[in-house]
């Protein structure tokens, strides 16, 4: 047979091809060569824009551009290079100081190789994914060369060289080539410029060795820091890896077991003897966590420190079910992590005189162990486990405060010191730093990430990164807020908003029907369309319509901000939209998905102006029967943009007979109806704590907590959102069964409300049926109690949380029963109804287009693989927009109540043997009621967690039961732990 290869020897090129040669073992076992061959260039141009001689040679595209020049042609210069220098860090030096670069004060003008660029991706992808988010700015000048493809850079591993070795290579010869070419450079150019020199970046000792031997300037990442202005603040920005850590002692001992082998963790997840899953603990017991996995009805449990072996919150970690013996029911003590582990010692070296379990941590364990050795009857055991591997590492930044009683060093010392942060999530540990600043750092909110968690330490190491301000300023809490949760904030970069029409506020509807905007849609100007939504909506999203037709039915239409038409598959803004996943709303601002000029403007549904929109219309039965439905591009002009207030007085303003007013009277009847037969269907009506902060016009501080009202014209919004959601689901599936986006709510596994339904059947003796949406939405109907008429609410909230939570899904990926929103009662379901706040809408719009032949679907949209990775991210985005949002009301009720002391109703949530947790539904809140706190000396606890009550004897006598009424004294108190300003419960009675 003929060889493939090419001949090379009459080749004029090929002095300029290189192969690459490696080999990969297949699936089958079988291991297989691959040859790839390398097409070295000489225009890949320095990018440099003191360089004339590189503009001259580079590539250009299509209409003969070259790509803009990133290097500047007078970089910023220090004392060792007062002429200017480039940066070229290897690897080592982003993983240890990717922080660093993303700082404002410094590292500008930096090359980044291809090589450190591909051992980067290998190492870190979320560093990798920051790397190429900095060479995307304009304003910090990182520069991608691509050294393996240019002649003079590359180079072939040597005979017997290792990997790390030839990489290391490679960068010293792209930093030789670079100095040699930027003096050509100056020289042709024939100006007074003078020319940079070539920094190489390296925490790696041997290649720092022979860096110099051949004459290339080289410097640690720490000496380089050094010498920067506001030195101190980012030398804390390094991390320090374990074996640098300075002299260790020989003597630490390991506090942690090992970890299995990656070998021995795969081998015993396939057998079925470990188990892989979710890390979760508790928030009312730090010492105790929970991992679900698929082989257990219920979470295993993992008590203690060892067990839970260095698992940090969403870890992703593997478990070994413990001994029967050692079974237990999830604990019924308040254990906090402020009051066990108080005034440590954050300077003992790792494994020295560090004990793993606290004198108080080991009482309050071997409570938990005698309940279970004892026989004591707490709730039936559940498996218990302990983490023997860490599948995946799921760190992220984290906010906190300095531990005060950890900082040592007098005030103005610039002593590096070890102190402790105490993270204002309570189910993450004390993160030990080390910083030269912990004087000006306490009482600020700090942010730091997590750099390692050995087994010689009883917490893990980071280092800093910034402050964002003092505590309880409104500033600093709110960005808090948001990093804690993950919301993108940023502004939108300049490519984002490049994609923006040019006209800017000024865009209109075209006038003319024959221009291109107006190809495929329908003409419903004529039509009397109106929103309604909360006061002060300004991304107006959707709006409505109905009508009466002559054979007695009503046409009835949904009418969509048309977002598809401005933002492009995969452009820049489109980028940015799936990555943010959502619009976060809090107290006081809004963090928006899409530009403003989109989002409140060209795209918000607005009154009396023209607009795109995506039209669902039906026609409907005068008892909610659906005859038909169409989909249509349209252009609408809304007549009126209400609150869901005005829309009510408006309706129930019998003087008002208006054909606007008749339309949306026939809206809310319809509404009615269909909301009927969802309940009939099984549809659940679940319950949330729901109040609005009211906040002054100017300071946006809050003035009154408020909770909300629902009126019918909440539910008829609802309804037919409901409707249309439902509805284009079954056509976006019916033209694409694989990659359709749609929106999945699991069935709970009934063990999820066996405790409530314990709880209700001791307590109030009633049942609560859960082996269907329509038993348990039956049920809870049921859950009356007539003399407190609150009791269904809470109920019904107490019965949301044992819900699963929805989540977005490629319909290629499940099978059609497990299609199924258990809370709605609906096979089949999207979102399609919210495109300028919810990027799943975004996606649906375009796959509806393509579905009724308005537009062909972007590739990207065919790729169920793709898609998998975009509803990921989504349902990631989501859920934290949503605990962000409460915590930004939690925040504000707490502000709203400093300084005051109210009495207010609350009900008793959950018991436990020293407190007892209780909802106030004034202000949506609940908290945590101690024995501690009942009075001056600590009263003694009885518990009968059969019965759900405690008892109290010695300085209080009281009994506190499940479900209970009780008054209670609110006031505000800045939690010692956290750092938060939270509102403080006390017991009257």
């Amino acid at each position: 047979m003929a060889s493939l290869k090419r001949s090379r020897e009459n080749d004029t090129q090929a002095s300029l091809i290189s192969s690459k040669i490696f080999v990969r073992s297949t699936r089958s076992g079988k291991v297989q060569k691959i040859v790839r061959e390398l097409y070295l260039r000489q225009d890949i141009p320095c990018s440099s824009k003191l360089c004339s001689i590189c503009l001259n040679n580079a590539p250009q595209d299509a209409v003969g551009n070259v790509a803009p020049f990133v290097l500047s042609e007078r970089p910023a210069g220090n004392k060792t290079f007062p002429k200017g220098h480039y940066l070229i860090p290897d690897t080592n030096a982003l993983l240890n100081g990717m922080d660093l670069f993303e700082q404002k004060s410094a590292f500008y003008d930096v090359i980044i190789l291809q090589t450190v660029l591909e051992e980067l991706k290998n190492r870190s992808l979320p560093l990798y994914n920051r790397l190429i988010a900095l060479t995307r700015s304009e304003e910090k000048h990182f520069y991608v060369f691509f050294n393996e493809f240019r002649l003079e850079t590359h180079i072939k591993r040597a005979e017997g060289e290792t990997i790390n070795d030839r990489n290391d290579r490679a960068i010293r010869m792209a930093a030789k080539w670079y100095g040699i070419h930027l003096q050509e450079a100056v020289q042709t150019a024939g100006r007074a410029v003078p020319c940079p020199a070539i920094l190489i970046l390296s925490d790696d000792k041997e290649n720092t060795r022979r860096a110099k031997v051949e004459k290339l300037s080289v410097a640690s990442l720490q000496d380089y820091v050094s010498g920067l202005q506001d030195a101190d603040r980012l030398l804390d920005m390094i991390i320090v890896s374990h074996r640098d850590r300075g002299a260790r002692n020989e003597a630490a001992t390991a506090l942690y077991p090992d970890h299995f082998s990656v070998s021995k963790l795969m081998t015993g997840i396939r057998a079925g003897t470990l188990h892989q899953g979710t890390f979760n603990v508790s928030q009312y017991n730090h010492l105790e966590g929970s991992v679900h996995v698929p082989a257990f009805d219920k979470s295993l449990i993992v008590l203690g420190r060892e067990n839970s072996n260095r698992a940090i919150q969403d870890d992703v970690v593997v478990v070994e079910v413990l001994p029967k013996t050692q079974w237990k029911a999830p604990s019924t003590k308040i254990v906090d992590a402020e009051t066990l582990n108080k005034d440590e010692n954050a300077d003992v070296e790792d494994g020295e005189q560090e004990a793993l379990v606290t004198e108080q941590e080991r009482r309050a364990l071997q409570e938990e162990v005698k309940k279970t050795q004892g026989g004591i009857k707490e709730g039936r055991p559940q498996p218990t486990a302990r983490v023997v591997g860490i599948i995946k590492r799921n760190w992220r930044q984290y906010v906190g405060h300095i531990d005060q009683s950890s900082s040592s060093v007098a005030k103005q010392s610039r002593k590096q010191q070890t102190v402790f942060l105490i993270p204002m999530d309570k189910r993450v540990p004390k993160i030990r730093i080390r910083t030269r600043q912990a004087d000006e750092l306490l009482g600020k909110r700090v942010l730091v990430a997590i750099d390692s968690w050995e087994q010689d330490s009883r917490y893990p190491v980071g280092h800093f990164i910034r402050s964002l301000g003092e505590l309880e300023s409104k500033g600093a809490e709110t960005e808090a807020l948001l990093l804690e949760h993950d919301v993108q904030y940023r502004p939108f970069p300049k490519g984002v908003l490049d994609c923006l029409p040019r006209e800017g506020h000024d865009w209109r509807v075209p006038p003319n029907l024959d221009d291109p905007g107006w190809q495929g849609r329908k003409d419903l100007r004529d039509l009397l369309i109106c929103s309604i939504d909360p006061v002060g909506c300004q991304d107006i999203d959707d709006a409505l319509h109905a009508r009466p037709l002559p054979n007695g039915n009503f046409e009835v239409g949904v009418h969509i901000a048309d977002v598809s038409h401005f933002v492009k598959p995969n452009n820049a803004m489109d980028s940015e939209a799936s990555i943010r996943g959502t619009t976060v709303y809090l107290v006081d601002k809004r963090i928006d998905m899409l530009p403003t000029l989109l989002g409140t403007d060209l795209c918000s549904l607005k009154p009396y102006v023209e607009r795109y929109a995506f039209s669902t219309i039906w026609e409907l039965t005068r008892a909610g029967e659906i005859v038909n439905v169409s989909f249509t591009k349209s252009v609408i002009r809304s007549r009126e943009a209400f609150s869901y207030e005005q829309a009510q007085l408006r309706i129930d303003d019998k003087a008002q007979k208006d054909e606007l007013t008749q339309g949306i009277r026939a809206l809310l009847m319809l509404s009615k109806i269909l909301r009927q037969k969802r309940m009939d269907a099984g549809a659940l009506n679940l319950a949330s704590p729901e109040v609005r902060v009211q906040t002054e016009s100017e300071t946006s501080d809050p003035a009154d907590v408020k909770t909300k009202e629902l009126l019918d014209t909440n539910s008829l919004v609802e309804e037919f959102m409901l409707l249309a959601n439902i509805s284009v689901a079954g056509k976006i599936y019916q033209s694409f069964p694989q990659t359709a986006m749609l929106r999945r709510h699991a069935s709970p596994p009934k063990s999820n409300f066996e405790e409530l339904a314990n709880q209700l059947k001791v307590k109030k003796g009633m049942e609560l049926r859960s082996e269907s949406s329509k038993a348990l939405a039956d049920s809870l109907d049921r859950c009356v109690d007539p003399q407190r008429p609150f009791f269904n609410t809470l109920v019904r909230i107490m019965a949301t949380r044992c819900m699963m939570s929805a989540e977005y899904f490629c319909s290629g990926t499940q099978s059609y029963p497990d299609f199924r929103h258990y809370g709605l009662a609906s096979e089949i379901y999207t979102h399609f109804t919210s495109p300028i706040r919810r990027y799943a809408d975004l996606v649906a719009h375009r796959q509806l287009a393509a579905a009724i032949g308005y537009e062909p679907l972007d590739a990207s949209l065919l790729s169920k693989m793709k898609l998998e990775g975009v509803c990921k991210n989504i349902n990631v985005r989501h859920r934290n927009a949503q605990v962000a949002g409460r915590a930004s009301i939690e925040y504000y009720v707490g502000q709203a109540l400093k300084g005051k002391v109210v009495e207010e109703e609350g009900y008793v949530m959950k018991v436990f043997s020293n407190g007892f947790v209780t909802f106030v539904p004034r202000f949506g809140i609940e908290g945590l009621i101690r024995l501690r706190d009942l009075g001056t000396v600590e009263p003694e606890g009885v518990f009968d967690a059969e019965q759900y009550v405690l008892r109290t004897t010695g300085s209080v006598e009281t009994k506190v039961e499940l479900f209970q009424k009780v008054i209670v004294r609110i006031s505000d108190v800045k939690e010692e732990s956290t750092g938060k300003r939270k509102v403080k419960l006390e017991l009257v009675r």
